[in-house]
């Protein structure tokens, strides 16, 4: 439990880490005096189910860490909720003092504040059951895990979630944001296939959310991130899930022409919805390297769907029949813990060869002009079905509409020096414009402007996020959070 003081160390910190308190108006010169307080009374109004912990404690590190270590922050105390009742009671204490403060869930964002503080750090991972019932066909699922750990948890079942397509992704800040899955194609988005929420709402009471109960949250909560409560664990549709096939083809830059094009007849040709791709054009550590992930939900894939990707010569191939965990085990994070690392995307809705090579050239580009210390550059294609929208005819916060599928292209950037920040931030945002211009010009005028949550840059207009949707998600937050208690965590504010 947190001790009669705490580090006071944030105050000399503050100039060093991301100093992010929204909508507080105390000085500065105040704030560890009341975050200190405001620790201990959280510490002293929880059940024996949770805990606060200060900065001496190994698990107060386990708490606060992230991912990337440029979206972990220092906060004045982390607190482990073991109840939904005691995520209430802290939100009560908080909304009172205006303290800020964050959620995280599987620490996988790599926004700077958005799920994490200098405030109260709370984090979720007490929230880790997996419960699995065969007559509904429903899993429930805590918000403290990642998807590997509910693969895992599920695979003795044969049955299988809507989830995330590589190791080390939390459940909940995935799903709130969207969610394009390996199994995108067959069932949707993750909020797609969510039954029902467990939400603390912003007062503290504690709610399920479903379509019928609550249909607004339950719209709003589809995509509408950490505006409305904190979410403890989700409902999610179950399937059926076999042993599949696939797994990571690596190749050298010579072949990139011929990647390209079998990258871009993918995307047109095929309609074998449990079929699907990720290729990634990389600079990495000085070195080019052309990347394709390929997955068939079954344990063998049909003669022709893989057939121009396996033709082409390759420098390693891990490519088999294997459990669905295994798989999401194969594919390589090519970013595994960067000290910083940013992403930022556009929406297409067809990858033809002149976009992939567009992008391509980007990232050559920006190879020649950005910092040694930029040590990754990846731009990743990610073609799906454009019928994906249509297994949900319920309107979520994210799409704005589903009338038109879109896919959602990936960048990101790994480096290491602080005082590159802004450099290589804004250079996300100029190579995501410059894209998206291109890809107009070549003739898609009918495509939105619309980024996917999950892989927005901060700083990114919530309007390019929710379009026509931002009137009513703005309205159920006044319902909801009249206090703009949510406003005191970090994130895209509604």
């Amino acid at each position: 439990m947190v001790g009669a003081t705490l580090l006071t160390q944030i105050v000399t910190l503050a100039s060093g880490v991301h100093s992010i308190f929204p909508n507080t108006q105390t000085p500065f010169s105040d704030i560890c005096p009341l975050l200190r307080d405001t620790c201990q009374e959280i510490a002293s109004s929880i059940s024996a189910a949770s805990d606060v912990y200060d900065q001496t404690s190994p698990k107060y590190l386990k708490d606060i860490k992230h991912w990337t270590s440029w979206s972990t922050q220092f906060a004045a105390c982390s607190f482990e909720p073991g109840t939904p009742e005691d995520v209430g009671i802290a939100l009560r204490i908080i909304a009172r003092t205006r303290m800020p403060f964050a959620v995280k869930g599987g620490g996988h964002a790599t926004n700077p504040g958005f799920s994490s503080t200098e405030g109260i750090q709370i984090a979720m991972s007490r929230f880790s059951e997996v419960t699995y019932d065969p007559v509904t066909q429903t899993v429930i699922v805590g918000a403290g895990l990642t998807w590997d750990e509910v693969y895992e948890a599920l695979e003795p079942y044969g049955v299988n979630v809507a989830g995330g397509r590589i190791a080390g992704v939390g459940v909940a800040g995935f799903t709130l944001g969207g969610g394009y899955s390996w199994h995108t194609n067959q069932y949707g988005l993750t909020i797609d296939t969510v039954q029902a929420f467990e939400l603390v709402t912003p007062n503290g009471t504690v709610v399920d959310v479903t379509e019928i109960l609550s249909p607004d949250l339950f719209f709003a909560l589809k995509g509408g991130l950490n505006n409305y409560g904190i979410v403890t664990r989700f409902t999610f549709r179950a399937f059926p899930q076999t042993q599949v096939w696939g797994g990571l083809i690596t190749y050298s830059p010579d072949v990139r022409d011929q990647v390209m094009l079998a990258t871009a007849n993918f995307s047109a040709n095929s309609t074998d919805p449990k079929a699907g791709i990720i290729m990634v054009y990389q600079h990495l550590f000085g070195q080019v390297s052309v990347l394709v992930d390929v997955f068939y939900d079954a344990p063998t894939a049909p003669e022709g769907v893989f057939d121009e990707f396996l033709a082409i010569a390759s420098v390693e191939r891990d490519i088999s029949t294997r459990s669905f965990p295994s798989f999401v085990r194969s594919l390589l994070d090519t970013t595994a813990s960067p000290k910083r690392c940013v992403f930022n995307s556009i929406s297409v809705a067809t990858h033809p060869v002149s976009f992939i090579q567009s992008a391509v050239n980007e990232a050559d580009y920006w190879r020649q002009k950005l910092p040694d210390d930029v040590a990754s550059i990846s731009y990743d294609i990610q073609p799906f079905l454009p019928s994906l929208f249509t297994h949900n005819t319920t309107p979520t916060a994210y799409p704005p509409s589903r009338a038109q599928g879109l896919f959602p292209l990936n960048i990101h950037f790994a480096w290491d020096q602080p005082e590159h920040d802004d450099t290589v931030s804004n250079v996300a945002r100029k190579t995501a414009q410059t894209l998206y211009s291109l890809f107009i010009e070549d003739g898609q005028s009918d495509v939105p402007s619309v980024v996917y949550p999950n892989y927005a840059i901060f700083g990114t207009p919530v309007a390019n996020l929710y379009g026509e949707n931002l009137p009513r998600l703005r309205a159920i937050k006044a319902v909801v959070d009249p206090e703009n208690v949510m406003g005191l965590a970090g994130g895209f504010k509604i």
